[in-house]
């Protein structure tokens, strides 16, 4: 029941910060994450779904006050913000096999809502993006992971996932991240280019890593945009961009790097006994896709590539994300 009280609060705490914003000049967002996007597959990350609600503060709004108290953030650079709420689903690979199965990742349910900030600086021959995001959230039966599968499952006639029960334990989770990105823009022909590095970190009892990447855009408009689309484990669908402006578009591709301190939906509860695996430290991703915008609207999908994340794993994983956008 703690479980269940804490995924009615986390929805909530989304909807009254939603209720509290103006609806006007808004950027609604849906995201939906799936391994069937990529590989076909059915396991590990299986599903991840995804809404956010992005607008640029008007003058005396919350969270350019929020952004005063934050180090290194102020109102006067604050140029967009967003709030979120979303489930993802882990299973192992076998959905079939009743029994724990000891070496494959665990069964898991994430339930949360955020809050991202955003910071666009415009430099000379260069531009840096920021962004800022914090969540709370259930990991465990509270998340809803089981209920989710299970039905869709039998709506779509497919095997009914049968480990459930080895779920981890219910766990509140509070995370905060941060990503800063430098673009070097230029022209290629018709086309304009943005390259660069980017770093950031996680610190929370979800997940805790330092990062860092390369990226690339190539296409028209890019200005329009935020940067590159962004999966999980990074919070937020980071797909803001300005409306009216005709039809513009970009190919992307990343590569970026974590060092992984803390995983939980790996590492199993804090405070419980619950089924884990040896976690690796280092791992990696490659990511690409297509993004397109025309007016009010805007369509992304994007590819991943990841290294293994655990010891016992098998195979790579891969799975996709498609978002779509519009204004208000």
């Amino acid at each position: 029941m703690k479980g269940h009280s804490w995924a009615r609060a986390s929805v909530a705490v989304a909807l009254t910060a939603i209720s509290s914003s103006t609806w006007a000049d808004g950027l609604l967002t849906l995201k939906s994450e799936n391994d069937i996007f990529a590989s076909g597959d059915d396991g590990h990350y299986t599903n991840g779904l995804e809404i956010d609600w992005s607008f640029e503060p008007g003058a005396g709004h919350w969270t350019r006050d929020f952004a005063d108290l934050i180090p290194g953030w102020s109102a006067a650079s604050l140029d967009g913000a967003s709030y979120r709420f979303g489930q993802q689903i882990y299973t192992p690979e076998d959905i079939d096999e009743s029994r724990l199965i000891e070496d494959d990742r665990p069964y898991a349910g994430v339930l949360y809502a955020g809050l991202s900030l955003f910071d666009d600086e415009q430099l000379t021959g260069w531009r840096r993006t920021s962004g800022l995001y914090f969540d709370v959230g259930i990991v465990g039966p509270g998340a809803g992971g089981h209920t989710v599968q299970e039905n869709f499952h039998h709506l779509v006639d497919s095997d009914d996932p049968k480990g459930w029960h080895n779920q981890l334990n219910n766990e509140p989770f509070v995370n905060v991240a941060y990503e800063t990105a430098w673009w070097k823009q230029s022209q290629l022909g018709a086309l304009e280019t943005e390259y660069g590095p980017s770093v950031g970190f996680a610190l929370g009892n979800l997940y805790t890593y330092a990062s860092t990447g390369l990226g690339l855009r190539v296409g028209q408009g890019l200005d329009r945009s935020f940067g590159i689309p962004a999966v999980a484990p990074s919070q937020g669908s980071r797909v803001f961009f300005k409306q009216d402006g005709g039809f513009s578009w970009y190919l992307f591709a990343n590569l970026e790097g974590r060092f992984m301190a803390h995983n939980m939906l790996l590492d199993g509860n804090s405070f419980e006994d619950s089924h884990s695996v040896d976690r690796r430290k280092w791992v990696g991703d490659a990511q690409m896709g297509l993004a397109m915008a025309w007016d009010r609207w805007q369509l992304t999908y994007s590819a991943l590539w990841r290294t293994h994340e655990f010891e016992e794993q098998s195979d790579s994983d891969q799975f996709g994300s498609i978002t779509l956008s519009t204004w208000l």
